[in-house]
């Protein structure tokens, strides 16, 4: 299995997965010509990609999935609500790449498992991809680490987890009051601190490696996110890079790309 997230931030997403015998995107949240090239630069053929699996109807998820379906004829993945949620915004799709799902999806050789995730979108969800030997997952959007998120990620070989802010920079941040409450709410995203929490408890689960993803380009930086989490793991008497890896997934390239 490859994962490699081509984009992870607070201003587009998109992941690649591929097993032996297919591959996907979950999320295609920039310009399509720009997953593209992010496909180019990493070996991979636009033309190859089997489907594309959405979390939800945020721009930033969505922003190019329309255009690389119209182009390619890729099918979207997505629930009911969420594509009520994102049909104005990702244009006209021809029908036979409507893919309505409830749970999961088998699509060559992988199955892609969805599970609900707390975020104030309409019908949120996570994704893991296992193929028979390896299973990724990816968690992002999370108002907090709750117990359905955790039992999707549960002996994952890698999470791309998220890492959004700092809780302080947050606060005393530009952004309006209520804005810093969505953020903060139970539907809004996971902070550094948070996030390494999270991390303790997935080690129950066999997780050896995470990347840390999803960063606010405001209140937020990669040297204080990894520093922090890196900190919470080892107060909880985790050792880094024994037992297990953290490494950060880049905004605006592709990174992490790690074949299993």
């Amino acid at each position: 299995m490859i994962f490699c997230p081509l984009y992870s931030g607070s201003s587009g997403n998109s992941i690649f997965v591929a097993s032996d015998k297919g591959s996907i995107l979950i999320d295609a949240g920039l310009p399509g010509k720009s997953i593209e090239n992010a496909l180019v630069g990493i070996g991979k053929d636009p033309r190859d990609i089997d489907g594309i699996f959405i979390t939800h109807e945020h721009i930033d998820h969505v922003k190019g999935v329309g255009v690389l379906s119209r182009r390619y004829g890729i099918p979207i993945f997505a629930n009911k609500l969420t594509w009520k949620g994102m049909e104005k915004t990702i244009g006209k799709i021809k029908e036979e790449n409507i893919k309505i799902i409830e749970d999961t999806v088998d699509i060559k050789d992988m199955n892609i498992k969805s599970y609900r995730i707390p975020h104030d979108a309409a019908d949120p969800m996570g994704y893991s991809v296992y193929d028979g030997k390896t299973k990724v997952s990816i968690a992002t959007d999370l108002g907090f680490f709750s117990e359905e998120v955790d039992k999707g990620i549960r002996n994952s070989d890698i999470v791309l987890l998220e890492s959004n802010h700092d809780v302080e920079m947050l606060k005393f941040g530009p952004y309006p009051y209520n804005l810093k409450r969505r953020i903060l709410s139970n539907v809004g995203h996971l902070s550094n601190y948070d996030c390494g929490k999270a991390i303790v408890n997935m080690l129950k689960y066999n997780c050896k490696r995470v990347v840390l993803g999803h960063l606010s380009k405001t209140n937020n930086y990669p040297e204080l996110a990894y520093e922090t989490v890196v900190s919470v793991l080892r107060e909880n008497g985790v050792k880094i890079n024994e037992d297990v890896f953290v490494t950060m997934a880049k905004r605006d390239m592709p990174s992490n790309y790690i074949e299993f």
